[in-house]
């Protein structure tokens, strides 16, 4: 086993940008409380490379900006951009978010009463978050018209990872001002 080579490939690893040699000497050197060879380094950056070259690894390093970085291999490029399309889907548009945070805090809550609380119209959005399966009905409301009332589903809690929806965060108080401008407070 390669101690130093392991070191490296941590390194190469963890860090968020390509990493240079220099940066890998520095971090080495202090680690080790010794200077480490550039040569040692390149070495081992070089028995790296042959490692992952081999088929059985999905990914390989690669030098790019002047250092190092692990990026996966060509052939794995279509079910990559599958995932990442997937993962995009997942998100929640600002608007969504806007409208689910208002049924979760009022539910049941019908679209209307939501819509009167954004000030805007939420059809979209309410449809978004029912295919995603993060509402879903609660019946309907006894008033003029029986308007159908929405809620968070399971599917909600486990999205925000919550158990119960005393768990969301509570919504700070709004108070009045304790002061506004050209008048001063009472109790001085």
């Amino acid at each position: 086993m390669d101690f130093l080579q392991n070191h490296i490939e941590a390194l190469i690893f963890c860090s968020p940008s390509p990493a240079k040699v220099v940066e890998l000497i520095t971090c080495l050197s202090e680690m080790f409380n010794a200077d480490v060879p550039e040569e040692d380094v390149m070495s081992a950056i070089h028995r790296i490379e042959e490692k992952f070259m081999a088929d059985e690894y999905s990914f390989q390093l690669s030098k790019s900006a002047g250092g190092y970085q692990f990026l996966t291999k060509p052939a794995y490029q279509a079910s990559i951009g599958i995932m990442l399309k997937q993962q995009s889907k997942k998100r929640l548009s600002t608007s969504a978010m806007e409208t689910l945070s208002i049924i979760a805090y009022k539910q049941p809550i019908s679209k209307s009463e939501v819509e009167n609380i954004r000030g805007v119209n939420c059809d979209y959005a309410v449809q978004r978050l029912l295919d995603k399966g993060l509402i879903e009905l609660q019946g309907k409301a006894e008033t003029v018209g029986r308007p159908i009332l929405y809620g968070t589903s399971p599917k909600f809690m486990e999205y925000f990872g919550i158990s119960e929806l005393n768990e969301l965060p509570t919504p700070k108080d709004f108070t009045e001002e304790v002061n506004t401008i050209g008048e001063t407070p009472e109790n001085q």
